[in-house]
């Protein structure tokens, strides 16, 4: 097989791997912004902020804070630094209102 049509390939597959993983954390990133837009009687806009707030407070992926949100209606709890930065995001949001 042609070498180039070889690295063509492998770039399509990698492509196509991120988009995945892209769609995927939209989803859940989704599914904990209307969690907070439900808790807080915010506004999506102000529900992201909160969301790119506690990701930035706990230096953790946006997505793996979406995810620790949304695992929480299973029965999981948040851990212990993500559930004081939630507090302390909804309280400055509270604040804003």
């Amino acid at each position: 097989m042609d070498t180039a049509l070889v690295a063509e390939i492998a770039e399509l597959r990698a492509e196509n791997d991120q988009l995945n993983t892209a769609l995927s954390s939209r989803t859940v990133i989704d599914q904990a912004r209307g969690m907070i837009m439900a808790l807080a009687f915010c506004s999506s806009e102000r529900a992201w902020g909160l969301l790119v707030d506690v990701s930035q407070h706990c230096n953790i992926k946006l997505r793996d804070v979406a995810v620790a949100l949304t695992v929480t209606v299973q029965g999981e709890p948040l851990p212990e630094k993500m559930r004081h930065e939630v507090g302390r995001a909804l309280k400055r949001l509270n604040a804003g209102c």
